[in-house]
Order: C-alpha cells, then structure tokens, then sequence
C-alpha cells in the first residue's frame, strides 16, 4: 500500500509541475488583439490558433489527473479503521500510570520516596499569594 501511495504521490507532483509549465507558455486574452493588427506570433510552431487548442487541452488533461491523485491520495488517507471515541480519550487510557510498584520493579534503582499529599482544600484568602 505504501508502494501505491508513492506512485500516486509522484505522479501528482509531475502533474502539478507540467500544469504550471503549461500555464506560464500559454498566451492571455488580451494577446489575440495585438495578433489581429499584424504583431503577433502568427508563424510560430503551432500556427496562429493552434498553440492554443493544444496547449489549453493538455492543461485540461494534468487538471483532471491531478484532481484524481489528490482524491485517491484522500480516500487512502482516510482509509484507516474507525475508532469510537476521541483522540484525547484513546491518550487518557493508554497513559502509563505512575506507581512506585513500577519503579520498584526496576533492577538497580533506589526505593521512591513518597510525595507529600496534596491538600484537598485548595487555599483561600491571603494563603494564594506566594511569600518572597
């Protein structure tokens, strides 16, 4: 799967790439006035209307590949199976939990000392503000 992801990958890119390619030769609107008066490019390769037809047809082409490379490179992104829940529930559950029973475990180290309990009540009043 991961062999067709990058073919589809890489012909997307090719397209791209030819799309602006073809884009930046072909000529704007307003090109055609200064051809109608004698200055334009009339004898050129693909004669005066032909570059045209040709060039607009193939950009039509890579459009239409690129836009199926980017809907299959979608559908195989989201081809994942579904999970029921959120992202952040499946991260509280598969947190390890902290326990001195785990760190006992491991050969070599020192007991843990135990932390001081928290206060249940947090403090109010002038306990809030911390001493210099």
């Amino acid at each position: 799967m991961n062999v067709v992801l990058t073919i589809i990958l890489a012909v997307q890119m090719l397209a791209a790439l030819g799309m602006i390619g073809l884009i930046l030769i072909q000529h704007g609107k307003g090109a055609d006035m200064g051809a109608a008066f004698g200055s334009g490019s009339s004898g050129s390769l693909f004669g005066a209307s032909g570059s045209a037809n040709f060039l607009s047809r193939t950009t039509a082409v890579l459009a239409a590949v690129f836009f199926a490379c980017t809907l299959l490179l979608a559908y195989f992104g989201n081809a994942r199976p579904a999970s029921t829940g959120s992202v952040l529930e499946g991260a509280a559950v598969n947190a390890p939990a902290a326990s001195t029973e785990a760190a006992a475990q491991i050969p070599g180290s020192a007991p843990a000392a135990s932390a001081p309990a928290a206060p249940l009540v947090p403090a109010s009043g002038a306990a809030q503000i911390p001493a210099k």
